[in-house]
């Protein structure tokens, strides 16, 4: 679990700097963005992820990491979206977006780490296709919750299927990471 930890932490650092990066060059123009329209960037994503595992080849010369970045970037950014809202006037300075980043890439860890410890980190054996799989479920499920106006007779809301996304995707990314690692010796 602590190589898990250690390798979730990596992820987030980069994921972390990409955002800050973003947020220097475009400041919080993704302030005006809606739930709906980030879940749609993030069905955007995992479906060009799917569509490159099923063909094999890719026309665009941007991997798959990229995509799983922008699906935990934009995840992060609808649940920092749910807590404060939607603004299309409010600038987020560079300082509040990282905090509320980190509140949140904390609250993913957290889930993930008690998830990991009832599952015995069973992810570890999956495909990274199955999790892709996983997360494009997750955006449908977060459809229908939108469709039905955020209301849910059961089942978990929006932000619980944000967090379950943030983790699948790491998951990913550290899958791909040992891959390449193993490939490089």
């Amino acid at each position: 679990m602590n190589k898990t930890s250690t390798q979730y932490d990596a992820i987030i650092t980069l994921c972390k700097d990409i955002f800050i990066k973003k947020m220097k060059d475009y400041g919080s123009a993704w302030r005006i963005l809606r739930i709906s329209s980030l879940t749609d960037q993030i069905f955007i994503k995992a479906q060009r992820i799917r569509s490159i595992e099923e063909k094999g080849i890719q026309k665009v010369n941007e991997g798959i990491k990229p995509e799983y970045i922008g699906i935990i970037n934009y995840s992060i950014i609808g649940l920092i979206q749910i807590e404060i809202g939607i603004n299309t006037n409010v600038e987020l300075s560079i300082e509040e977006g990282e905090r509320l980043y980190d509140m949140y890439f904390k609250k993913a860890k957290s889930l993930m780490e008690d998830k990991n410890h009832d599952y015995s980190e069973a992810w570890r054996d999956m495909r990274i296709s199955s999790l892709t799989d996983i997360i494009l479920m997750k955006l449908l499920r977060v459809k229908q919750i939108e469709d039905n106006k955020g209301k849910t007779f059961i089942s978990e809301g929006i932000d619980a299927n944000y967090l379950d996304m943030i983790n699948y995707a790491v998951f990913a990314m550290i899958k791909i990471l040992e891959n390449e690692n193993i490939n490089k010796s």
